[in-house]
């Protein structure tokens, strides 16, 4: 039975999420459809440019993206404490950028309403702010957008995505790593891409261009003797501009509003190993070098590359390991989450990692 989001979503067991979208009937979202020879590549930039306006908009963080030809994923972190910081008028500034105001509010801004006015644009300004700070408000203003856009440009009516999105919750920095990789590998498993700098329109190659650009503008400014070209980088100068950054060995718990529990040199070699073992088709063998970010976490590299080929269909609406599923499930008034199973076999080593 379908369940509310708001029985999915517990942002005090975590703020990490993995949703994904599928188009209706399976239509095409994106690329070529080889029937009727139509062409649809120019959509996936249409996400990808939403996504940068969204994340912008909204008190949630993008870690990872891939758009394909008739779905994608994301992998968001949902940062309710910073909407709470906003004062009423940047939550009214940021609500305007998606929908128009409405007249009580823009009397406001004018200084033009009275104390009782005031009070009920108070609570219509706090509606707003919860709305900034939600996962299913955040996919409405991504899917209805492009849905509407794709229907026109179809000249066309209806339904344009298969069902309400898909969420599930990654419970531990084990999990958000399996889903953050596995969401970069998707056009490497499709054979779209044969390495990570070449799967367009994903997070890993928006990474790795942005640290490519990052190299060059260091070597242009040791060219010019610059003082600021000794300095370290910050984890600001080496961003994706819509991106969460990696922030190293800084955990939650000691900065709430660091970026990802991981450092990127490490996320990029995992990635890089994980993508050879799938394109080599050599599901369960092991290259020689096993990245020890896997170990470090207590991932069971045997079967990380065995998930990495059918993890949306192993878990359901949360990804962790057993004790951290049961612990949800019970959270939630649920007797039982899908899972259990495979969280024991992947995450099979004894963890002394938090979650996230």
């Amino acid at each position: 039975m379908t369940r509310a989001r708001r029985e999915q979503v517990a942002l005090d067991a975590t703020p990490f999420y993995h949703c994904i979208t599928r188009c209706v009937r399976r239509a095409f979202l994106c690329g070529e459809d080889k029937l009727t020879g139509c062409s649809f590549e120019h959509r996936r930039q249409w996400i990808v440019d939403r996504l940068a306006e969204l994340v912008d908009i909204f008190a949630i963080d993008l870690c990872a993206y891939a758009v394909m030809s008739n779905h994608y994923h994301i992998v968001v972190r949902i940062d309710s404490h910073r909407a709470e910081e906003w004062s009423n008028h940047e939550v009214v500034e940021r609500w305007m950028k998606l929908y128009n105001g409405n007249f009580l509010v823009n009397r406001w801004l004018n200084g033009e309403t009275g104390k009782a006015e005031n009070f009920v644009v108070s609570e219509i300004i706090q509606t707003w702010r919860k709305r900034l700070a939600d996962l299913s408000w955040f996919m409405r203003c991504l899917n209805e957008f492009i849905a509407r856009k794709a229907n026109k440009e179809d000249n066309c009516k209806g339904r344009f995505w298969e069902s309400r999105f898909k969420s599930q919750a990654l419970l531990t920095e084990e999990a958000l790593l399996t889903f953050m990789a596995y969401v970069d590998l998707n056009p490497i498993r499709a054979k779209l891409a044969d390495r990570p700098e070449t799967s367009d329109f994903t997070s890993v190659q928006s990474r790795i261009q942005t640290r490519q650009q990052q190299k060059k503008k260091k070597i242009i400014k040791k060219a010019k003797a610059s003082k600021r070209a000794t300095q370290p980088k910050s984890a600001e100068e080496n961003k994706s501009p819509m991106l969460l950054p990696f922030s190293g060995n800084i955990k939650p718990e000691v900065d709430p509003t660091c970026g990802i529990y991981f450092h990127e040199s490490d996320y990029y070699d995992l990635v890089d190993w994980s993508g050879r073992a799938i394109r080599d088709n050599k599901r369960g063998s092991i290259p020689a070098h096993i990245p020890p970010i896997l170990q470090r976490l207590g991932v069971n590299e045997n079967e990380w590359l065995n998930t990495m080929q059918k993890l949306t269909r192993q878990f359901n609406r949360a990804v962790g390991p057993k004790e951290k599923i049961q612990q949800l499930s019970r959270q939630l008034g649920q007797t039982w989450l899908k899972g259990i199973r495979s969280a024991q076999r992947l995450f099979s080593t004894p963890l002394n990692s938090t979650s996230v």
